[in-house]
């Protein structure tokens, strides 16, 4: 029997009709079930006549029905089919089959180990910078001041390129601090270095061919190439950096980060660069110069990139991440122009282009000098937690246990152990003492080095010596 709700708030018509397809649907009213004759279910139900019509011509039109002048409206035979205990599904309908996963989209969440449900006193992460409330401060001031102006042409599709004003305050900071001289054309705006390295590989790469990849070295670079179905070779790196003799000879492109080392925070030696150099331009290969944290050096100047010295075969990536912060995604490659139109190409056609408002946000925070004073603020903070670790690491004994590199430069040293130690126990075991360290082996294809990759950006310096105390009270 249907019945009427005075109190719902839908028409009476949509009431009854969703309750004579609930019992059709479930079997309530079998197949070929007559219904009661219009004129007779309206007394029944309290209704007028016209508002059980509407049902019924509801009903007949989405198929739930038939009619016939003589045989009335009657159940379609074909609405229900009751399961079977063999194919009776308890999830409902069924989903299309997912596909399995590049293995390494696995591999990024191991290196990532969960960070999110890691609740660590002591974070030594080496992948975040330093961020406080005058930060957020200078960055809502630009953004208010960046878009108080009903710039609509703002809102429109905007160039595969990026904001054209950001790309000519990167211009200048590159030409003044980096060496870097470049057209603007030179430069195509990404959200990340991970983005970066996969415009790279779809825009001047075949699927299939070889890149090198520093071992140890930046997981996400040489997981992207294999996701892209590239063939990933790792090269080793020793004291000096990447062993360019090592380079595999069918290499069409080589990742480096030459002015300090990902893992290792080594940093490439002149002869290296000058080998690597020599040999890109000889076979020929690009090179992706990733220069990613070479702007917080401790001991003299900052180190001449590789493009400014080979600009046809080199593609300079940087990024704000560790400049400004990592959830404002955006980052740029340096290069040809001619290289640079063809990625750019591939990002229309992908991407088509960067969210805008954090491009013109951006461009003002450089222009209006923020960026500057943000930089030579967090350099006086970086410098004194980096001597706070150096001088702790020292103090313990852990210098003189472990080997300790990727001083000079960044926002990262390596704490070296022997082949045989046991990292990941003793990551563990710090992690149960609040204190959260990255072992080096994550970071590695092929090699076996092991020890932890120690971060001090985001850590005070009373923090730092707690943790390295802690550490030390562990393995020494």
């Amino acid at each position: 029997m249907l019945k009427i709700n005075r109190d719902d708030n839908r028409p009476i018509w949509q009431q009854l009709l969703d309750q004579a397809i609930h019992n059709i649907t479930t079997g309530k009213w079998p197949p070929g079930e007559l219904l009661l004759p219009s004129r007779e279910l309206a007394q029944l139900v309290g209704v007028s006549r016209s508002t059980i019509q509407i049902v019924y011509e509801e009903l007949y039109s989405r198929g739930y029905t038939v009619t016939s002048r003589r045989g009335g409206t009657r159940v379609s035979d074909w609405t229900y089919r009751p399961p079977s205990s063999e194919t009776a599904s308890p999830q409902g309908p069924l989903q299309p089959e997912l596909p399995m996963l590049n293995t390494t989209v696995g591999h990024l969440q191991t290196w990532l180990r969960g960070k999110e449900n890691t609740h660590a006193f002591i974070d030594f992460s080496p992948h975040e910078p330093y961020l406080d409330d005058h930060f957020h401060k200078l960055w809502r001031q630009s953004f208010v001041q960046a878009t108080a102006e009903p710039d609509l042409a703002h809102w429109a599709y905007g160039n595969a390129y990026g904001f054209v004003p950001l790309r000519e305050q990167i211009q200048r900071y590159l030409s003044l601090t980096r060496g870097v001289h470049v057209h603007i054309d030179q430069i195509v705006l990404t959200s990340g270095a991970q983005h970066s390295i996969d415009l790279i590989a779809q825009a001047l790469l075949h699927e299939g061919e070889t890149v090198s990849v520093e071992d140890p070295g930046f997981p996400a670079a040489w997981m992207a190439m294999k996701y892209r179905r590239m063939q990933v070779a790792p090269v080793p790196i020793d004291e000096h950096g990447l062993q360019v003799d090592r380079i595999h000879p069918q290499s069409k492109l080589v990742y480096v980060t030459p002015s300090h080392q990902c893992a290792t925070g080594v940093i490439m030696s002149e002869p290296r660069r000058q080998q690597l150099l020599h040999l890109a331009a000889q076979r020929p290969f690009w090179i992706i110069e990733d220069d990613y944290d070479s702007e917080f050096r401790y001991r003299g100047e900052p180190l001449p990139t590789l493009f400014s010295q080979l600009p046809k075969n080199t593609l300079y990536m940087m990024s704000f991440s560790k400049l400004v912060a990592p959830g404002i995604r955006i980052s740029a490659i340096v290069g040809p122009k001619a290289a640079i139109c063809q990625i750019a190409r591939v990002q229309e056609l992908l991407y088509r282009h960067l969210p805008i408002m954090e491009q013109v946000t951006l461009a003002h925070f450089i222009e209006h000098g923020h960026f500057i004073r943000h930089m030579r603020r967090v350099r006086n903070v970086y410098r004194r937690r980096h001597e706070a670790m150096t001088k702790m690491i020292s103090a313990t004994g852990l210098g003189q246990r472990f080997t300790l590199s990727g001083v000079e430069t960044g926002l990262h040293m390596l704490l070296e152990a022997e082949a045989s130690f046991d990292e990941e126990a003793v990551a563990n075991q710090a992690l149960k003492h609040g204190v959260r360290v990255y072992p080096l082996s994550t970071y590695c294809l092929e090699s076996k080095r092991k020890g932890w990759v120690l971060g001090f950006a985001k850590v005070d310096e009373a923090a730092i010596e707690e943790g390295i105390y802690r550490l030390s009270e562990m393995l020494l």
